[in-house]
């Protein structure tokens, strides 16, 4: 059976922790890198929040190389699509056609990714695409990965699940109307140790902030912002 190249789209939490975990049960597809962007201002993963040095001790943990684009603070869609497909040029450069996302359900963003991937003749998969998302974090839990939850929308969940590692008690506290992956956005993760690990990470609590972003434009929620709890963490 004939091993094909790949590259995973690492956000540094559950869900690409997930997607590895799964890829690296099919002997077809063979992950070989990790690829991550970040701010270039605040070296930070968007929406997650976490320093690109927590991406460094994930990499080293699972003994896999990671390549980090810094992207402008202030980067629009046009420049984002120009320094996206320049990565994914590289990438079919080195041989590796295709590429692996931990998305579960949202259309339109796998078809985003689908289209930006044909244009340079790199493939996409998505191992989690369509699970049930209850059944995904059970999985998770029961292969004892472990994960901190590092961003809260506050707009659907409460500042106190910022901070809280994901286990069976969070999946019992989330509101019926949380995704329990938090696949719209409700919140977000970091995974610091789990069977794609060679070693746990050793992490420590930083302080807590709020920020606030523009929300989407025709939102389902009809607000204007969304405020956000982030949780940081340091290598320990």
């Amino acid at each position: 059976m004939k091993n094909y190249r790949a590259y995973l789209n690492w956000s540094s939490g559950k869900d690409a922790s997930l997607a590895l975990f799964m890829n690296q049960q099919d002997p077809s597809l063979k992950i070989e890198r990790l690829f991550t962007t970040v701010n270039a201002g605040n070296q930070r993963v968007n929406m997650h929040g976490v320093h690109r040095n927590l991406l460094d001790a994930q990499a080293s943990a699972i003994d896999l190389p990671i390549d980090i684009l810094e992207l402008p603070e202030q980067v629009d869609m046009e420049q984002y699509n120009a320094l996206m497909k320049e990565q994914l040029i590289r990438y079919k450069t080195a041989g590796l056609y295709h590429s692996v996302f931990g998305d579960i359900f949202l259309e339109d963003l796998k078809k985003y990714r689908e289209q930006q991937l044909l244009e340079v003749g790199v493939q996409a998969h998505f191992p989690l695409w369509k699970k049930n998302t209850t059944t995904l974090l059970k999985t998770f839990i029961e292969s004892r990965f472990k994960a901190i939850v590092v961003a809260v929308n506050e707009h659907f969940l409460n500042a106190s699940f910022c901070g809280r590692e994901i286990n069976t008690s969070f999946l019992e506290d989330l509101p019926h109307h949380v995704d329990p992956c938090g696949e719209n956005g409700e919140f977000h993760t970091f995974c610091y140790d789990g069977p794609i690990f060679n070693h746990p990470i050793q992490l420590q609590y930083g302080s807590t902030v709020r920020k606030s972003y523009p929300a989407p434009h025709g939102n389902s929620q009809g607000v204007s912002k969304y405020h956000f709890r982030f949780q940081d963490l340091e290598v320990f």
